[in-house]
């Protein structure tokens, strides 16, 4: 779309929203920026728009006179599709998308393009280091942290960008099209949000909707639903495996990584060279080496990058030890399957903490896999009692209820032993305590180091 002249919606006053309301300035859009919360302050809101910004506030209710002056709709991510607004502007025919779709008909160059449950913002992470190191015009934008809308004016046709992009995301997508794409994985998650499991995947599967054969999608050998996609999608399918040995794609061989492609077998790295622990983290560095061959780096660039880089902060990120107890801040697993994740790279006696915003999860795959290592769960949060009720029924009774953040750091202080380990991986979202995963680690911190 040529956004010059057009009259744009963008719903939600957030991050994403601001971002994608100064992108539409910029390519001569006119704006109102939209809020259906009537409480919201006006003035306040507005105070954040950039200096000589001309966009519109609207708060409260959506006009239907002013509904049908749109030519677009851009719905930022924490907006769900299914509310009253956004389906009277689909029933008039108005394009409704996300801020990821608006970045990507601005922006320019190759997309690499990474989702999955788990996984992703390790492995968009450690992408961008290869490509940063490999390529001049790098740019690693999505749900990281880096909205893409602030970049896409950036981008050039040589550029790279790197994109970690959510369900919530590729929701709002029509033709956005990576060069190559990568579907980590696909558990149970945001089920309060996409309803069913078939609904989470389909969405995770657009992903690939408008890419070409000539383009390749990265997909877990060792996933069932994925395995079954590659047959149906359009891109080429690569495989990574840390189980077996694959005739074509990336797997675990022991202690080394190995491509294999028609031609030749490259041994990429072995896993002691990498500063990455962990299986699940031996998968995210397949993926990356996957995504960067084929958006062409060579195989030597690749390895240098991959054994120099170290661990995103917020995913099994060691804080500090006390007394003898070792403190791991994992508030990124903001659900079961991430949080096993966390439970299982623990090589010491644990003390844990879970709990937060209920997104409909269930919880006993992950208390299962506590398998003798856990001593104790520190529940917080809405789905302490719903946590603590499924943990009884598994046979796992060392549970605690405490208050908050605080009072949880402290109870673990307390009862954990010389050589125990304390781990935040809390199997929930931040929200309703904290505002995202970030604020809820850096309070871990905090508390830990006031200990």
């Amino acid at each position: 779309m040529n956004w010059n002249g057009k009259k744009v919606m963008v719903f939600g006053t957030g991050i994403s929203g601001m971002g994608a309301a100064r992108l539409l300035e910029d390519v001569g859009a006119g704006v109102v920026l939209y809020d259906g919360n009537e409480k919201l302050d006006k003035a306040q809101i507005e105070a954040k728009l950039p200096k000589g910004s001309k966009a519109q506030v609207q708060i409260g209710d959506m006009p239907e006179e002013l509904l049908q002056t749109f030519d677009a709709v851009i719905m930022s991510p924490g907006v769900p599709l299914d509310i009253p607004v956004a389906e009277r502007a689909k029933d008039r025919g108005i394009p409704v998308w996300g801020e990821v779709e608006l970045a990507y008909q601005v922006g320019r160059g190759s997309v690499l393009a990474i989702t999955g449950t788990n996984g992703k913002t390790t492995t968009t992470a450690l992408t961008g280091a290869i490509m940063r190191d490999y390529a001049s015009s790098v740019f690693v934008v999505g749900n990281i942290g880096t909205p893409y809308t602030s970049v896409a004016l950036e981008t050039k046709e040589e550029s790279f960008v790197v994109a970690e992009i959510s369900s919530f995301q590729l929701e709002t997508t029509e033709t956005f099209a990576p060069k190559v794409s990568a579907i980590l994985n696909i558990t149970e998650d945001h089920l309060n949000r996409h309803h069913t499991m078939e609904e989470y995947i389909r969405v995770k599967e657009l992903i690939t909707a408008n890419q070409r054969p000539e383009d390749v999608c990265v997909l877990n050998y060792e996933d069932e639903v994925l395995r079954e996609f590659a047959g149906c999608m359009k891109p080429s399918p690569c495989f990574f495996s840390s189980v077996r040995k694959l005739d074509r794609g990336i797997y675990l061989d022991g202690d080394r990584i190995v491509l294999k492609t028609d031609k030749e077998e490259i041994s990429v790295v072995k896993t002691q060279e990498l500063q990455l622990l962990g299986q699940h983290n031996y998968e995210n560095v397949m993926a990356a080496v996957a995504i960067a061959y084929h958006a062409g780096v060579p195989v030597e660039s690749i390895r240098k990058s991959i054994c120099a880089f170290t661990a995103v902060e917020h995913r099994i990120e060691f804080v500090t030890e006390k007394n003898g107890v070792r403190y791991y801040n994992d508030s990124k697993g903001t659900n079961p399957d991430a949080a096993i994740k966390g439970v299982q790279a623990m090589n010491r006696p644990t003390l844990l903490i879970g709990g937060g915003y209920d997104k409909n999860s269930s919880y006993e795959d992950w208390i299962r896999s506590f398998e003798g290592k856990v001593r104790y769960l520190v529940l917080i949060g809405q789905t302490r009692e719903k946590i603590e009720r499924a943990a009884h029924a598994c046979g796992f009774t060392d549970t605690i209820l405490a208050k908050d953040l605080e009072e949880a750091v402290k109870i673990c202080a307390q009862k954990a032993n010389p050589g125990d380990a304390v781990l935040l991986s809390p199997a929930c979202a931040s929200w309703g305590q904290f505002d995202n995963y970030e604020q809820r680690g850096n309070m871990f911190k905090e508390y830990v180091h006031t200990l």
